[in-house]
């Protein structure tokens, strides 16, 4: 069975002529998705056990969770980095790139080298790096630091060209962890602003976070994972609704 195939039918109400609406076909899918990680002289510890969602075209996905869920590990599939261990994990053609701060940096290379570097290890032409390079420098603050070797930068400057690199890159769909906090509090707020933009354009984008309000905000979708399953996926406020229903299950503090 299909992806398309396997998507529920949208109810119709009898009596009611209605012209049917083309299936959407998910960019991204997951079913029953785990990853596991070996640990010397212990079991193998699953950090995703099952997961299952679905990304469509244009929308944002708000990935729900408190820590230690499996969100970061989830981020990290949905990136290429890492593979699954059992379940089937569909790209229907789609580059999805992680907004990570220093993903892949060579110490010994400039700034600028590594911004080329990871822009081909992304999939770009030299052609279209070159283009956006005055931009990703501008928007890192890094001046003239841009030519010295990354290991003579601070971790603030590492994490602004990072952040920087990742974002003009404009892939087909942005991961974003809401935790994200680059450089000083000026660039922080800066980096936000560009992040909810992003978010609130018609691009596709996943958002990990544990804060319902922002989640709420942000997303057309939601889909709720709690010790690395899947618990709800759907409209945001319905898989809010049942989170915050959990959380106030839990005991309470001392």
């Amino acid at each position: 069975m299909s992806i398309r195939d396997s998507l529920p039918e949208p109810p119709v109400e009898e009596g009611v002529a209605t012209k049917a609406a083309p299936p959407r076909t998910p960019v991204l899918a997951l079913d029953r998705v785990g990853v596991f990680y070996q640990r010397r002289r212990r079991a193998p510890l699953w950090a995703l056990e099952e997961i299952s969602l679905r990304l469509y075209k244009g929308e944002t996905l708000g990935v729900i969770g408190r820590n230690g869920a499996g969100k970061s590990t989830l981020l990290r599939l949905l990136a290429g980095i890492i593979r699954p261990d059992r379940g089937r994990y569909v790209n229907c053609g789609y580059r999805a790139t992680l907004l990570s701060l220093q993903v892949g940096f060579v110490g010994h290379l400039s700034g600028r080298e590594n911004i080329i570097l990871g822009g081909l290890l992304l999939g770009l032409h030299l052609r279209d790096i070159r283009e956006r390079m005055d931009d990703i420098i501008a928007f890192a603050e890094l001046g003239d630091f841009i030519d010295e070797p990354i290991d003579t930068y601070s971790s603030g400057m590492k994490a602004r060209l990072g952040f920087s690199a990742a974002f003009h890159v404009d892939p087909d769909i942005l991961l974003i962890d809401e935790v994200l906090g680059v450089g000083d509090a000026g660039f922080v707020e800066k980096s936000k602003a560009v992040m909810q933009d992003r978010i609130r354009s018609d691009r596709t984008v996943v958002l990990v976070s544990h804060s319902a309000s922002v989640v709420g905000s942000l997303c057309d979708r939601a889909v709720w994972i709690d010790k690395g399953r899947s618990v709800a996926e759907g409209a945001t406020a319905e898989v809010l609704g049942e989170y915050q229903k959990s959380l106030e299950k839990l005991p309470a503090r001392a």
